[in-house]
């Protein structure tokens, strides 16, 4: 069995979709900070600002916001297609498709921002759409991975757990570290993506680009990393162990104990000993097993 490659020893699952993880929180600062006020990443402040614009909200974006929830969920429609559930879990070739489209959405959206740049509104609603249908892809493929805590898209159900199994709370504090750095790898993606929007609006987005193509070719490391480790399981036995080596052995099993005259050959115990057995004596006449036998009732010869 060969052993992992010195490349996969270091890159895990986790750690990449911690990495996806800061390129939500570097996606969500562009679309905040430079497309209208939308999230790209997070479609759960989108339905809160259309709830309050179609409440009367006065200046609030509609448009942005909408084709953003409708392009992320589009991407998450098209990635649990490529990902049905019929799809072994872990990483595969489908996944490694899906990030490299979704590195594909980011770099064009990132080469519009640079040629157009951001004082239309037409352009703006575009790259923000872009941006939102490669999260929800994104989304979608790192669900199908299943890395407990990383959703890579939101931290609410992180923060709640961070919480819930603290010292304050059920004192369970199994998988904090993880949950963590969940939640400090989205503070620093938009960190990040609002410091490089402040410099120049067309550098950030390029950045989640190339952490997005990052983590597609470091992503089959770990499905060749989970290939080399033995599975767990009872060892292997002989071969023959368990079962007849013929067809005579096979008969020796099955066939059932011999019997004479119907009656079982085993020696009787208990109860059963001392209850007359039926025979035939050597001249073929009846008699009582295990009492002497009867005397002949006379027939009136002498």
């Amino acid at each position: 069995m060969n052993a992992p490659t010195s490349g996969a020893r270091w890159v895990t699952l986790p750690g990449l979709m911690l990495a996806l993880t800061f390129v939500t929180g570097v996606v969500d600062a562009v679309g905040y900070l430079r497309l209208d006020q939308v999230f790209a990443g997070n479609m759960t402040g989108n339905v809160v600002i259309l709830g309050m614009a179609a409440a009367g909200g006065s200046r609030l974006p509609v448009l942005g916001p909408a084709l953003a929830l409708v392009s992320w969920l589009a991407g998450a429609a098209l990635a649990g297609g490529v990902l049905p559930g019929a799809v072994r879990p872990g990483w595969n070739s489908r996944c490694t498709a899906l990030l490299a489209g979704g590195a594909a959405a980011l770099g064009a959206s990132a080469a519009a921002l640079t040629v157009l740049g951001t004082d239309g509104h037409a352009t703006r609603a575009a790259a923000a759409s872009a941006l939102a249908l490669a999260m929800g892809a994104q989304a979608a493929t790192a669900r199908h991975l299943a890395v407990k805590d990383v959703t890579t898209v939101v931290v609410t159900s992180t923060l709640t757990a961070l919480a819930a199994d603290s010292r304050l709370g059920a004192a369970r504090p199994q998988g904090s570290l993880r949950r963590l750095s969940a939640v400090v790898s989205i503070v620093l993606g938009a960190v990040a993506g609002a410091l490089l929007c402040l410099a120049d609006e067309g550098l950030a987005v390029p950045l989640a680009a190339v952490v997005v193509a990052a983590v597609t070719s470091l992503g089959p490391l770990t499905a060749r990393a989970g290939s080399t480790t033995p599975a767990s399981g009872p060892a292997p036995s002989a071969p023959g162990a368990g079962r007849p080596s013929s067809s005579a052995d096979a008969r020796a099993v099955t066939a059932p104990a011999p019997s004479v005259a119907g009656f079982r050959t085993a020696p009787p115990s208990g109860a059963e000993a001392d209850t007359p057995r039926p025979g035939r004596r050597d001249d073929g006449s009846l008699r009582t097993a295990g009492r002497p036998p009867a005397r002949q009732q006379r027939t009136g010869r002498p």
